[in-house]
């Protein structure tokens, strides 16, 4: 059957929100630590403008590692669903967060058949292994909590770190919003899922309202009115104040002055997880009027004295979901490190997503129930 062209721009809008956040945490990544005046001394006036060359893939983090395993549990917890199996899909994503802890402390995956929860094919790449500065919280939420606790009502600390509001919510959450799920049920999973590490109402909120927004943008709503709709969405839900009001500064900012580094940093520094977002979304609209948005959008993103990699990898996210994988620069998604797992994962979710069939053949048994 061929593909409608409307099927065909979800497809690579789709493709467009992995590539794009993978490009943006390799963007970010070699700066992550770095002041701006450093950039600036170490790239020239204008910062980062490109990936690192050489022969090697341009390095991602744990950004999209996470990103990965978020989508393997999201996939493999409505496998179980619709296959008739018990639990929910947060408890499916923890056991993919528990796959992804492994990957942090110990070498090369081994070729034999592992036991379940260590099971699944992204265990079997290599380049998940590496450990490159994941975020405390997301550390300890998994190796402290093995046994899947349940979340908190909405606006309530949640079980785990329930003073943390890291940023490690939102840059793993972008796959809620790409399986056509509808916003609210894309908030509600990426809130209940953000608590599995990090129980600061913001800190999940945050990652609620980022997972909508990606829905909205794949869908095809234009980048402001995909913000403002995500703000309404939230806005009167209990604890919701700093996510509102980052997003609102972030619409501000990129109202009142030209795209800059300074700029940038008027939204925050985004280690935590409402400036995270509020930074991504203020590049994703302050680019919009540019004759090269994505390019533009993602170089701000980075270029900055705070958290680069997180920031660069959610406006990755939210520039790919708006503009497609066919927006992006060639260059860029043609290096990174992981493209091959990043593509099939999401045609992975267009799959399963798209007909609700567990045992489809195109997902050739790579998510096993639960």
């Amino acid at each position: 059957m061929t593909e409608s062209a409307a099927e065909s721009g979800y497809r690579d809008r789709v493709r467009g929100a992995l590539l794009g956040g993978a490009v943006g945490d390799a963007l970010g990544w070699p700066v992550e630590f770095q002041q701006l005046h450093q950039i600036q001394e170490r790239y020239g006036p204008d910062g980062v403008t490109g990936l690192p060359g050489g022969p090697h893939p341009a390095e991602v983090t744990d950004d999209t590692q996470m990103t990965l395993f978020t989508a393997e549990g999201l996939i493999r917890g409505f496998v179980r669903g619709w296959s008739g199996g018990g639990g929910s899909v947060s408890q499916a994503v923890h056991g993919a967060y528990r796959r992804w802890l492994l990957t942090q402390y110990q070498g090369a995956p081994d070729a034999a058949p592992q036991p379940h929860p260590y099971d699944g094919w992204l265990l079997r790449q290599p380049f998940l292994y590496a450990r490159r500065a994941p975020g405390n919280a997301c550390l300890s939420g998994v190796s402290e909590h093995p046994v899947f606790e349940a979340p908190s009502m909405i606006g309530r600390p949640g079980p785990i770190n329930p003073h943390s509001k890291g940023c490690g919510t939102v840059m793993r959450s972008a796959p809620f919003g790409l399986a056509r799920l509808g916003v609210e049920q894309a908030f509600g999973l990426a809130v209940q899922c953000a608590q599995l590490t990090h129980g600061h109402p913001t800190g999940y909120l945050a990652a609620g309202a980022f997972a909508a927004l990606v829905e909205r943008l794949a869908t095809g709503t234009e980048p402001w009115a995909a913000v403002g709709e995500t703000v309404e969405q939230i806005r009167e839900l209990p604890a919701s104040k700093e996510t509102v009001q980052a997003l609102a500064r972030a619409v501000r900012v990129a109202q009142e002055s030209q795209p800059s580094a300074e700029a940038v940093e008027r939204v925050g520094l985004g280690w935590i997880a409402e400036e995270c977002l509020g930074m991504a979304v203020y590049a994703l609209l302050a680019a919009t009027l540019d004759a090269d948005p994505v390019r533009t959008a993602l170089r701000l993103s980075v270029n900055h004295s705070g958290d680069s990699d997180s920031v660069g990898a959610v406006c990755g996210n939210l520039v790919g979901a708006a503009y497609g994988a066919s927006a992006l620069p060639a260059e860029w998604t043609g290096a990174i490190e992981g493209r091959a797992e990043l593509l099939r994962v999401a045609d992975d979710l267009l799959v399963l997503f798209g007909s609700r069939d567990p045992a489809h053949p195109a997902l050739g048994g790579r998510y096993p129930a639960g």
